[in-house]
């Protein structure tokens, strides 16, 4: 059965993402999915090429995650996903308590969104709240 759209665009996204060049990309469909065009992947091809893209550093993202774009000079998404991270880490909570971080953020770092967090007050909050969760399993 051959994929649909969706499963054929995103073996582009993973090409993209993890920055193979073309030889690389024809290398992978071949040894790993046994075909010489990503229209001829099957589901099992597909799941095998997957499977490789995450073992070599591809990480699908969650669509509920809320994304801020490419904003030069504020924090990136790996900087607010693991803030968010420690922050549930800390609190011992399964979700992310958003309301408390953004109160917490305000009243500490004078910032009232994580959005609006610069990367260097990024820096100092995943080193605060780093430090916070050692402090609680000490």
């Amino acid at each position: 059965m051959p994929l649909s759209r969706n499963q054929t665009s995103l073996i582009h996204v993973v090409k993209a993402k993890l920055g193979w060049s073309d030889e690389i990309y024809r290398e992978v469909l071949a040894r790993i999915g046994g075909v010489t065009s990503s229209t001829e992947l099957d589901q099992d091809g597909f799941n095998a090429i997957m499977a490789f893209a995450e073992y070599s550093g591809f990480r699908p993202t969650d669509s509920k995650t809320p994304r801020f774009g490419d904003r030069p000079g504020f924090a990136t998404f790996a900087q607010l996903t693991l803030i968010r991270e420690l922050w549930r880490e800390v609190h011992r909570q399964r979700d992310c308590d958003d309301a408390h971080l953004a109160a917490w953020l305000s009243k500490y770092h004078k910032v009232d969104n994580l959005r609006f967090l610069t990367m260097d007050t990024a820096r100092k909050v995943i080193v605060t709240l780093k430090s916070w969760k050692a402090r609680r399993s000490a």
